[in-house]
């Protein structure tokens, strides 16, 4: 009897190409949780054409972009199988690559639309400045060769918060839904060498919040003025956003629902 499971998994993005899968590569998250799942639900013996076509499609809150991280994105699949929601997790977890964990699934109702029903998501982007080179942390910092003026980045980032058309922070150029969306809290913070930029919103489009990163860092150094990053939401055009921050920084920390 077929059944809905929502997980929560982490996973470093370092080597993969995003999370969508893809037909010409086995490294995405989506696609290597869709083969995990179908070698457990349809045994070894079951061949697929490419690595988009998969019988089981596990569908994911969010699809961060190659080399973005995840520390509880959630997700969900429906699955044909007798086997209990531990044994399905201890399955996932044995046979998927130590750079991706599920860390909690459970059966869910049958409506459950991890997308669809998310309320909120929270991402973090890390940066580092200091003397010393973050060695055991390169895969997860973005290293900043000065410090930003914070106070500067607070306040552009007032700019930012509310509900706007953000097509200027929008990788997409050929988007045809809606731009608009409401980033409700954005937290710059400093610890040791550490710069970190936390956004909460109800949803967010293509690159949006490595795009804000970038035009909050150009208004650190000095390159444009906190104004500025109100004057470019309002032209709803690309160009006069900031440049789009590296992927390595950036972690969704936590998706929300009602």
């Amino acid at each position: 009897m077929k059944h809905n499971y929502k997980m929560i998994l982490s996973y470093d993005g370092s080597r993969y190409y995003g999370w969508e899968h893809q037909p010409n590569t086995e490294l995405t998250i989506q696609g290597k949780l869709e083969q995990v799942l179908t070698r457990m639900v349809y045994g070894d013996s079951y061949k697929v054409k490419d690595f988009a076509s998969f019988p089981i499609t596990v569908i994911g809150a969010g699809r961060t972009d190659a080399g973005v991280h995840a520390r509880a994105m959630t997700a969900n699949v429906i699955l044909d199988t007798d086997m209990t929601e531990d044994e399905i997790r201890s399955y996932m977890n044995r046979y998927l690559p130590d750079d991706i964990s599920i860390n909690e699934l459970k059966l869910c109702g049958d409506k459950f639309h991890s997308r669809f029903k998310a309320s909120g998501k929270t991402y973090r982007y890390s940066c580092w400045y200091g003397d010393q080179k973050p060695v055991f942390e390169r895969k997860y910092v973005t290293v900043l060769d000065r410090h930003p003026d914070m106070d500067a980045m607070r306040k552009a980032a007032a700019f930012i918060m509310g509900e706007h058309d953000f097509k200027c922070f929008c990788g997409n150029s050929h988007m045809k839904k809606s731009t608009v969306r409401n980033i409700d809290n954005i937290e710059i913070t400093e610890n040791g060498p550490y710069i970190r930029f936390y956004y909460h919103g109800t949803g967010f489009l293509q690159n949006q919040v490595r795009i804000m990163t970038g035009t909050l860092l150009e208004v650190g150094f000095g390159k444009r003025t906190p104004e500025s990053v109100k004057e470019a939401i309002e032209s709803r055009n690309r160009q006069n956003a900031g440049y789009t921050a590296e992927p390595q920084g950036l972690c969704l920390m936590k998706v929300d629902y009602d």
